[in-house]
């Protein structure tokens, strides 16, 4: 077996090694990382790099499927508020994106606003990848989206 046969891991072990492979890229960049005990809002861990301000951070993870929500509920639109996707696909390293959640705010083919009125399914923002979406999803790869944090480039410590 290949080091990326992500088909081995259940989705427990999946979402733990997203989250904590998101906080080592975090780390390479200097930030400090605080983690939580507990997950209830929507928050897997914070970031501050410097006397910059602080990042909240969920993480989600797909290894099969295309599509992956937060509920509006847990993840509201501050500009503080990042969503760190990770993409496991077979075979291959990790790709991973940073999207600021106030980029929800103007939806389009990647990100999507489902609020499903009179259905049983809680309100939720979505990244829908498709054909359609891969040139949007490039621009939040993670290399280049941390470097638009105004953190980066900010006093040294």
């Amino acid at each position: 077996m290949g080091r990326f046969t992500w088909s081995r891991l259940n989705p427990h072990q999946v979402g733990r090694f997203a989250e904590y492979f998101v906080k080592m890229e975090f780390a390479l960049y200097g930030f400090e990382i605080f983690t939580s005990e507990v997950d209830d809002r929507g928050i897997d861990f914070v970031v501050r790099r410097g006397q910059s301000p602080f990042y909240e951070i969920q993480v989600k993870s797909a290894r099969t499927s295309n599509y992956v929500f937060m509920q509006k509920s847990k993840f509201p639109l501050h500009s503080n508020r990042l969503l760190a996707l990770v993409l496991l696909k077979e075979d291959q390293p990790p790709d991973l994106y940073l999207i600021r959640a106030t980029d929800w705010l103007s939806p389009n083919a990647l990100l999507v606003d489902r609020d499903y009125v009179g259905l049983k399914s809680k309100p939720e923002w979505g990244v829908q990848i498709s054909r359609n979406s891969k040139t949007v999803l490039t621009h939040y790869q993670f290399d280049t989206a941390i470097a638009r944090l105004s953190v980066c480039g900010d006093e040294q410590e």
